[in-house]
């Protein structure tokens, strides 16, 4: 059924929408997208003093990236009860890569200038993935569940 010389056509099994007019085809495709990006509300999955159950969760200020999307492993700049304070990523929402795990949540574990973690316990299960990085072998030492 044509209306005025615009179509429109759903592929049903990618949920994707095709439309129209006169000659001329245009592909709109809008999923649900979840990066960790500046002004994100992040979770703290570390014991330390500035985790502690807060009112306002986690908010990423900056990304010590040149992308402007964070994944797994990249560290980040937080805003936490009004201090600043880098974190390490350790879990996204985001749609990852085979064999990553894809989380829940956005978890961070904060860490001190140097690369130490702050904490000394971590909560949730970490990425098997941090393992062979040098940058993040005092965070893999503190953790005890590997995904």
């Amino acid at each position: 059924m044509a209306m005025c010389g615009v179509f429109r056509l759903l592929n049903v099994h990618t949920g994707t929408h095709f439309s129209g007019s006169a000659g001329m085809r245009s592909l709109s495709s809008s999923p649900v997208v979840s990066h960790i990006i500046k002004l994100t509300r992040v979770n703290v999955v570390d014991n330390s003093d500035l985790g502690k159950p807060y009112k306002r969760r986690p908010t990423c200020i900056g990304l010590y990236r040149k992308k402007k999307v964070a994944t797994i492993g990249d560290t980040i700049l937080l805003a936490i009860r009004g201090q600043k304070q880098k974190a390490l990523i350790v879990g996204c929402r985001q749609y990852q890569k085979p064999n990553v795990p894809k989380f829940d949540s956005n978890n961070v574990i904060l860490i001190d200038d140097s690369g130490s973690p702050v904490g000394t316990r971590v909560k949730v299960p970490v990425p098997s993935l941090l393992r062979g990085w040098k940058d993040t072998a005092k965070i893999v030492a503190i953790a005890r569940r590997f995904v």
